[in-house]
């Protein structure tokens, strides 16, 4: 079978190292996003799926700033796919393309559909606080993440996970998935399409940076689960008190990690939210702990309680959250971490 395969990120470069390992899948084209200006000199970057093929010697690539567009579609053609696999690809696929090859555009999406359409999938369900969530390969249509179901994944998701952990993870069973389903499909042994019940569809928006700031009236659980599942991107953060800001820095306080604090004091409850309750400094190793406790400033949520044990203050560097109170003495039940 001959694919072109569409992508752009880490996890469809994952998806096409596991077709690249099926025999009966030729790679004959892949489709990449154009090289963007990247890093401190801004430097022109390709993108980690386009850097992939390269490594594997990969020289049909093109990176059109339109998939859609003559030259593109022209090219596209001249491959002669039998199947387009699309993962990750950040472009919208018309439907001149989408009748292009004789299986048509395979598309592998990182959730449960149709549970989280959209942009952000995996961050909207660890954020959700869902136990399960997956992979679903369907065939693309000119609808948002609507098609028909070839294949599914299933991928839980643990009390611990981050959003970065839980994306290399789907990416791995995306590839399985993906590969699996274009194997059956060349074998013409492909199961029945399940249709999409688009009345239990949710979506999940394209996020931005400044979605990542931290509400400290929201439940504790909500903001714990934010914090996991925006990490590394776009990031929770949350603003240091005027005091502790230097001229020309806005006190932008970076929450890399954090855990919640199961015995509250009866003094905290009546405190406003975002006021610093404590600052840890040290706490006693328990029995069978490998690393140290964890240390930070416990900040009042919207109910109870959460401490920050990994922090970037703006400009500085990550620090545990000791060595953060260290240079930044708080005043317990005196200062406040801002949301704005």
């Amino acid at each position: 079978m001959r694919v072109v395969f569409m992508g752009s990120s880490e996890a469809s470069a994952t998806c096409l190292r596991a077709i690249l390992r099926q025999p009966e899948l030729e790679v004959v084209g892949v489709v990449t996003q154009p090289d963007r200006p990247a890093g401190r000199g801004k430097a022109l970057t390709p993108c980690p799926c386009k850097a992939y093929a390269f490594e594997r010697g990969i020289s049909e690539i093109i990176t059109p700033e339109n998939v859609n567009a003559d030259d593109a579609m022209a090219q596209i053609r001249a491959w002669r796919p039998d199947v387009i696999a699309v993962v990750a690809f950040g472009q919208f696929l018309k439907e001149p393309l989408l009748n292009l090859p004789p299986f048509g555009c395979i598309n592998c999406h990182f959730s449960l559909l149709p549970k989280y359409r959209g942009a952000s999938p995996v961050v909207a369900a660890l954020a959700a606080g869902e136990k399960m969530t997956g992979v679903s390969v369907i065939r693309m249509g000119v609808g948002m993440d609507d098609g028909p179901i070839l294949g599914q994944g299933y991928e839980p998701i643990y009390s611990d996970l981050t959003g970065g952990v839980l994306m290399e993870e789907l990416a791995l069973a995306g590839g399985v998935t993906l590969a699996k389903t274009l194997t059956l499909m060349n074998r013409h042994q492909l199961p029945p399409e399940v249709k999409q019940n688009d009345e239990e569809a949710t979506f999940a928006r394209k996020l931005k940076k400044t979605d990542g700031l931290i509400c400290w009236s929201d439940p504790v659980i909500c903001i714990e689960r934010k914090i996991r599942a925006y990490s590394p991107w776009p990031g929770c953060y949350t603003f240091l008190p005027p005091r502790f800001r230097r001229k020309g820095n806005s006190g932008r306080l970076v929450v890399e990690k954090a855990e919640i604090v199961r015995n509250m004091e009866p003094s905290w409850k009546s405190a406003a939210p975002g006021t610093v309750l404590k600052c840890v400094l040290t706490r006693p190793k328990e029995k069978g702990q490998a690393n140290p406790p964890p240390t930070g400033p416990i900040v009042k949520c919207g109910d109870t309680a959460l401490m920050l044990t990994v922090l970037k203050p703006e400009g500085g560097a990550t620090m545990e959250g000791r060595a953060f109170l260290m240079g930044r003495p708080l005043v317990e039940g005196e200062d406040r971490l801002l949301s704005e």
